[in-house]
């Protein structure tokens, strides 16, 4: 299964992407990670991404993507993988989706988690309330609202692109955990089933 999941921060995509890891064998990659793990390795595009990142610039998108395609060559990805934090804008996804097609690679699903927003400000609110404890400064609900608002301008019209291409699923992330779960599991049986795109 070669997923995506979609949705603003508090979203619960981390808790997620754990359980679909365990359910289905497959890696969660963060491109933070790989990109750390890349520059580490000294791999020649992690030696690129380096002297990037040490002249201060944003690292491409041709770069990130590069990595991306470096990982997914691993083992550990022969079933599929779960991206996290990656696409984040619409020129990344047909990037994403360029150098899929050359390995003869198609996404899945792209999985969006709906929530509403007042309610994650208010799970925020009470995540403090209840821990007794300061909250972390990107952890607050002013943090929170300005993330929010960044996910809206630049993440929010990856849905309408992968609406049009047909791979996206709009799951109700309100629901209880165990809920969201079974809703994307469902979505995914779908998806091997190729009833998914037939759909969309």
């Amino acid at each position: 299964m070669r997923l995506i999941l979609l949705g603003p921060p508090g979203a619960g995509k981390g808790t997620q992407a754990k359980r679909l890891m365990d359910e289905h064998g497959i890696p969660q990659l963060s491109t933070g990670d790989m990109l750390r793990a890349a520059v580490k390795a000294e791999t020649e595009i992690g030696l690129t991404a380096k002297d990037i990142m040490a002249r201060g610039d944003l690292v491409p998108d041709d770069v990130v993507v590069a990595i991306v395609e470096d990982r997914i060559g691993n083992p550990d990805c022969s079933n599929g993988f779960i991206l996290d934090g990656f696409p984040r804008t619409v020129a990344q996804a047909e990037s994403l989706e360029t150098m899929l097609r050359a390995h003869g690679l198609d996404l899945d699903a792209v999985v969006q988690l709906e929530v509403d927003e007042e309610a994650l400000a208010q799970r925020i609110q009470r995540r403090a309330a209840e821990s007794g404890e300061a909250v972390r400064e990107d952890d607050t609900v002013e943090a929170l609202h300005n993330r929010l608002m960044v996910y809206r301008e630049q993440t929010a019209p990856l849905i309408e692109h992968y609406k049009d291409t047909g791979h996206l699923v709009t799951v109700d992330g309100m629901q209880p955990i165990d809920g969201v779960t079974a809703s994307i599991l469902a979505v995914l049986q779908k998806a091997k089933s190729g009833q998914l795109h037939a759909a969309g």
